[in-house]
């Protein structure tokens, strides 16, 4: 059995779980460190041992254009490739495509619609300096019936993904969980535009399926493929979109789209959009969420059971470190950013105390702030290795503690303080 449902809160939609993979089990609900390019950034694989994480992520576009897949696939995968044993998740490379260049509706319904980069928290520095070019010059991503044209933001190279190149890549790359091929559609586009995305994406679900049914074990070990719903924040297109992506026979079902994650309120509303769609036997992965701890406990409280985000890891890079301490949580702070502090502030030069004193992670055992703030005042690398190990480390162990309290049916009383704080 692919997912198995352990326990279900009797007063949320929250619930525990066990997704079984060759490479080993998840206990859900869980937190997915993003590796894009076959690494979770300042960290090595005894690292991500040590915090206990239970799946990774590799990007499939950023792996197509570097190193390539046929690469990957000659050294038998992403497992070997990058020396990591347990479970991995590639996702399809659509929102990276559609991010990375300027959506231009090829439909002549919406013709000369130009439409803004998606800006969520899960590609916020490239999007925001790459691909701003004058839109009457054309942009660097074409959309057709087919799939789509883009240049590469490295090198500028021209390449093709459709639903059919998509899976191609991703059985080659050797991922344990893969994503069917969507097209991301900004919140902000014109509705007849959002409704067409939303249906070209349902006839690419149908064809990624085709094209993985093929071949499900291209490794010699099984992979399982999620669909995705699309359909921007109209409900109306989002239940359809969930409909129709449980009609077909995914192994798991994923909500996608630019304000999931970026803006939780409206990811609060589109996950009670869908979830009574979704089937109760499927996982539900909400993509790019995870930018602060608060947001993982209100999907799992809206009955999400996988979630992943580059925030954790691009936060902790910058200084920006998670914790309970009632100094983070000050009510004149926004929500989005409690429970975390600024290591970089000058009030921790000489504070001997660890990051989080309730905090188990090697860092906070062994390292105090005023080594951090050292650290990241001399632009020493170890800081930014240490900075993500604390983050990842709170962010998985947020989970697990999740988890025993669902099982333990305490769910609502261990979420409430990280509401009220």
């Amino acid at each position: 059995m692919f997912f198995e449902i352990t326990k279900q809160d009797n007063q949320t939609k929250a619930r525990t779980g066990k997704i079984t993979t060759d490479h080993g089990v998840i206990e859900t609900p869980a937190f997915m460190p993003v590796g894009t390019q076959a690494t979770v950034k300042t960290l090595d694989q005894r690292d991500l041992l040590d915090i206990d994480a239970q799946i990774i992520l590799g990007n499939t576009y950023h792996l197509h254009l570097r190193p390539g897949e046929d690469l990957i696939s000659q050294a038998g995968g992403l497992h070997k490739f990058m020396n990591w044993n347990r479970p991995i998740l590639t996702d399809s490379g659509g929102f990276q495509v559609f991010s990375l260049g300027l959506q231009k509706q090829m439909s002549s319904r919406v013709t000369k619609s130009d439409v803004a980069i998606p800006q969520n928290s899960e590609n916020l520095e490239i999007a925001s300096t790459s691909s701003r070019k004058d839109t009457k010059q054309g942009g660097l991503t074409k959309i057709d019936e087919d799939g789509v044209t883009f240049q590469s933001h490295i090198d500028g190279s021209s390449h093709r993904f459709n639903a059919e190149i998509a899976i191609e890549i991703q059985h080659k790359l050797g991922a344990d969980i893969i994503m069917s091929f969507d097209e991301c559609t900004p919140d902000t586009a014109p509705v007849e535009y959002i409704e067409e995305a939303m249906e070209r994406t349902h006839r690419w679900a149908k064809r990624s399926l085709e094209a993985h049914q093929k071949n499900i074990s291209y490794h010699g070990y099984r992979q399982f493929l999620f669909g995705i719903i699309q359909g921007a924040g109209n409900e109306e297109l989002r239940k359809k979109s969930a409909t129709y992506i449980s009609s077909l026979d995914f192994d798991g079902v994923a909500i996608g789209g630019e304000s999931i994650g970026y803006n939780m309120e409206a990811t609060k509303n589109i996950l009670d959009w869908v979830t009574p769609i979704i089937p109760e036997n499927k996982p539900r992965y909400t993509m790019g969420l995870g930018l602060s701890p608060l947001d993982l406990l209100e999907a799992v409280e809206h009955g999400t059971d996988m979630f992943d985000c580059v925030a954790p890891t691009r936060l902790a890079r910058h200084g920006m470190l998670f914790c309970h301490c009632e100094e983070c949580n000050d009510e004149a702070i926004p929500q989005n950013n409690k429970h975390r502090l600024n290591i970089k502030n000058s009030k921790f030069i000489d504070d001997f105390s660890p990051i989080d004193k309730n905090c188990t992670c090697s860092t906070c055992k062994n390292y105090t702030r005023s080594y951090l703030h050292h650290l990241f005042s001399a632009d020493e690398m170890t800081g930014m290795r240490l900075a993500t190990i604390h983050n990842l480390h709170f962010l998985l162990n947020l989970m697990k503690e999740a988890r025993k309290a669902i099982n333990e049916e305490r769910f609502k009383e261990f979420k409430k303080p990280w509401e009220t704080a």
